[in-house]
């Protein structure tokens, strides 16, 4: 099959937009191979790389859309009480990227009436961009993604993070219904649904910033989702997001998210 043809009418991101993610991915890809990491308060990993991206971030974000408040994994994790605001990840993968394992993204979405409304996903490593926007569609690379349930997945790879691979335990009987892949990022976890590359993700504690990005990718691919224990749909301004958990299962199609509920419901049992 060839290759979906450029679209016309792939969005154009603002300038400021653009140069901003352009100027942090290079700066991670240099970085690359070449950081120490410290231990954070709850055991995660954090680099230098890490701070000084979301430095950059934030900074880049209120110089380019001003009076929008941000909300970021290093920064400031109270939902901002603008209209508009966004969610920033700056470095997710930073054990992969402490690691010297070239498998990280920048994520990034804007929010609106409280949903992500835009979403830019950045692989610094492989050099693609996932851009999703409310309604319209995404994108990879300027090339736009057909949703997955009109693709075929012979190999049926599904992918856990760290702590979802407990239910493997818990349900010791059954058979699980994939090939496991952990791929040790969360956003590109979700998102690999989206893509068709996994036909289920399955994520214990993700984290707004983990999945702000993903979840507008999905849902505009018609990738449906499952929030196991809350919805992080409409949260006020002014709460505190920073120990706020959001396990959620993405599917293909719906009788995939069928068929790995028990799974799911394992996991928050």
């Amino acid at each position: 099959m060839n290759p979906e043809p450029l679209n016309p009418l792939a969005p154009a991101l603002a300038p400021g937009l653009v140069a901003l993610i352009d100027q942090v991915a290079e700066r991670q890809r240099a970085d690359f191979g070449h950081m120490a990491s410290d231990l954070k308060a709850d055991g995660s990993l954090i680099t230098a790389c890490d701070r000084w991206s979301d430095a950059t971030l934030v900074e880049g974000l209120a110089r380019c859309f001003p009076g929008e408040g941000v909300l970021s994994e290093e920064g400031d994790k109270t939902v901002p009480g603008s209209d508009a605001y966004w969610v920033v990840d700056p470095l997710d993968g930073t054990t992969n990227f402490a690691a010297g394992i070239p498998y990280w993204a920048i994520s990034l979405a804007r929010f609106e009436g409280g949903r992500p409304v835009l979403a830019v996903l950045d692989v610094p490593p492989l050099r693609q961009r996932i851009v999703a926007i409310r309604g319209q569609g995404a994108w990879r690379n300027g090339r736009l993604l057909q949703p997955p349930s009109l693709q075929t997945h012979p190999a049926g790879c599904a992918s856990l993070c760290s702590r979802s691979i407990g239910v493997l335990q818990k349900l010791p009987n059954q058979r699980f219904p994939g090939k496991i892949r952990l791929l040790g990022v969360a956003s590109l976890n979700l998102v690999s649904v989206a893509m068709g590359q996994t036909v289920s993700a399955l994520e214990a504690t993700p984290k707004i910033w983990d999945l702000a990005a993903a979840w507008l990718v999905l849902s505009e691919l018609n990738c449906p989702t499952r929030w196991l224990v809350r919805s992080p749909e409409g949260i006020s301004g002014g709460v505190d997001l920073s120990a706020a958990d959001f396990p959620v299962l993405a599917a293909d199609r719906p009788e995939t998210l069928a068929r790995f509920m028990p799974w799911a419901e394992a996991l928050i049992a």
